[in-house]
This record gives C-alpha cells, structure tokens and sequence, in this order.
C-alpha cells in the first residue's frame, strides 16, 4: 500500500552553463541554484554546518508495514550533479513529538538503502542532430561516430525503462524528422545511426530554430504524459548543429522563447561545430551547457563531454528507502538525511505520517 506523504509541485533543477572556445577549453558549469526541492534546512538542534552538497527532494511516500521511500537528486553547491553514492554514505535522523531534538536511525537495523527508482522517476534524452548539407557533405562520418559513442556513455547498462533515448534529425523542411522513438536499447540507436546515408535529406538548409521549437514541444509532452502517470519526469534536449538558421521559418526570440518558457524538469544541452556556428545563440539555447568543436575531428570529444553531463544528471537522482521504528500515527515525524562524500556534506529536512506503521519491513 502506498500513502503519498503530501501533494507538492515538483521542482527540478535546470542548469544554466555556457562555454565557449574549442574542445579544449570550451566547457563551464558554475552555476548556484540552492535549492531543496520539497525539503527544508535542517533543524538548527543538530548542528550541522552549511550545505556543501544539496539534496532537493523531489518526491516522497511511505509503504505500509513501516516503510518511508524519499526521491532526491543530489548536487554540489555549484549545480554539478553527483552520482554513484550507496547507501552507507546516508545518516537518518527522526524526531517524534516526544523528542526535543534528533535521533540517530542505524543504516543497518533500518535497512537502509538506494533502490531502482523506475517505480517514480523517468528520464528521456532527445538527440537532435542537424542533417542539412553542410553536414552530410563534410562530417557525417564523424557525426555517426560521435553520435554512437554519446549512446553508448549516456544509456544505462543493463537497460532501464526508467531511462529511454529517442534521435530526431533536422535540415531545412518545416519537420523535426523522427529516426529512432524512444528506446531504452542502445543498440537500436546505434543501428539508426549507422543508417544514415547522405541522401536522407532532400532540402539543404537549416531550420534550427525550428527545431528548437519542436524538441522543446516533444520534451513537454513527455513531462506531461510522466505526470499523468503519477511519475516524476525528467528530459535533456540535446541539439547539434554546425551552422546557424538559414531557413528562417521561425525567429530566434520564438526559439529562446520556447527554451526559457519550457518545464523547470526540462534540461538543454547544445552542440557545435566548426566557424559558421553563432556561439552566443546556441549557449542560449543550450541552457544547462553548450560545447564547441572547432573543426570534426574533435567533435568526438565534445560529445563525449555533454555525454557525460547528461548521464551524471540522470544518476544523480536517488530513491533511498528505509524501515522506520516510529508507530504514532497522531502526527507528523521529522526527519533528517544527511549525506557525506569526499570530505562534503549535506543535509535536507522533511516529515512523514507512520499511521498504520507496524513492525516489519520490505
């Protein structure tokens, strides 16, 4: 049986990180946001230091016999996502309304642990890549290249379902061309990549603006179909492109528009390549992060770096459940979880009912 705590809306982070230069120095993600989501700063009484690390609840529910289940996505001050943490690195701290202050709740008799969190949380990445002329003719080998390695970094292994990629391609038509739905099969993605051949298009310009249009309409109706199932979603829009609009079909303001109007759940990551990119366009459009290859054959290398921020920000949230001892179900309980990693802590408040709780504990 599972007792939603309470309805919240549901905040997630969206990053803005820009670069510029080539693919040597072309990324930076400092950028702050402090925030807790749904959490709280922890009750003075314990004694905790300031954040180091932030975690932003993004959901949370108890399961009858006695089971409290916390949704959070884990951050350094500075936005970066963390990822990788196990449960040992996690202190709980209840407080029952005959408590002044904290108690410590042990890991082990708690069984506390991460667990697979596809029951609550889906992650979507849409790849967009620009297949106009310029591209085909010059650097589609590369692209493909490149394209396969970011499927192979970001895509979980084994598969998930809580975590799919879909591809989109764009020229100069009035359409964000679908090549691959989405999937949780990295093979499948790479098997559509490597069928791009240089005949696909049949109109040479570029309609990017479009196709931040469109990607941005794609990745809300995701948003939109996780909320209806009572699932926390998250999307990265991912955009290659080695030019700049040339089709005109749509202005930037509507482009910007559209990025800085999307869900908060929603992150932009932008691709470019070579001279005839407008750099301060694509690190607008590419909120989270923008990177720059100044020529194709490092373009492998910049992929491979908005890879691994994608991936990081799709691992950095956690679904740590724990058997609590509280049995009173007259009121609300506090609770505490604080995180330690690599010498950083942090810490986020937030409450739970225990009516019904019993002993036991799946």
């Amino acid at each position: 049986m599972k007792i939603p705590f309470k309805i919240f809306p549901v905040y997630l982070f969206v990053l803005l990180i820009a670069s510029c230069g080539n693919a040597d120095d072309d990324v930076s993600f400092d950028i702050n946001h402090q925030e807790l989501g749904l959490g709280q700063e922890p009750d003075n009484c314990l004694g905790f230091e300031d954040n180091e690390l932030l975690l932003s609840i993004q959901d949370q529910f108890t399961t009858l016999p006695g089971k409290v289940s916390i949704l959070f996505r884990v951050s350094d001050v500075l936005g970066n996502p963390i990822s990788g943490l196990e449960a040992n690195q996690f202190t709980i701290y209840e407080q029952g309304r005959n408590d002044d202050c904290f108690n410590t709740i042990s890991s082990s008799e708690s069984l506390a642990r991460i667990s697979p969190n596809s029951q609550v949380f889906s992650n979507n990445t849409l790849l967009i890549l620009d297949l106009s002329n310029s591209v085909l003719e010059n650097s589609l080998e590369e692209l493909k290249s490149a394209s396969t390695s970011f499927i192979n970094n970001v895509m979980p292994s084994p598969e998930t379902d809580s975590f799919k990629m879909g591809i989109y391609w764009f020229d100069g038509e009035d359409e964000l061309h679908l090549l691959n739905d989405l999937t949780s099969s990295s093979a499948e993605l790479v098997t559509a990549i490597s069928g791009i051949t240089t005949d696909i298009s049949n109109d040479p310009s570029t309609d990017l603006y479009g196709a931040v249009i469109k990607a941005t309409g794609k990745a809300e109706e995701l948003i939109q179909a996780n909320n209806q199932q009572s699932v926390i979603g998250a999307a990265s829009v991912v955009i290659f492109t080695d030019g700049t609009d040339q089709a005109s079909r749509y202005t930037e303001q509507a482009a910007l528009k559209a990025v800085t109007d999307a869900d908060r759940n929603i992150s932009f990551f932008t691709i470019g390549l070579g001279a005839e990119i407008d750099t301060e366009v694509l690190t607008d459009i590419g909120r989270t992060a923008s990177v720059f290859a100044g020529n194709k054959e490092e373009l492998e290398a910049t992929f491979t770096q908005i890879s691994q921020r994608v991936s990081e920000q799709a691992n950095s949230f956690y679904l740590f459940e724990y058997c609590t001892p509280k049995r009173d179900g007259s009121g609300d309980n506090n609770l505490v979880i604080q995180l330690t990693h690599s010498g950083l802590q942090g810490a986020v408040q937030t409450k739970f009912s225990a009516t019904g709780f019993t002993g036991g504990c799946e």
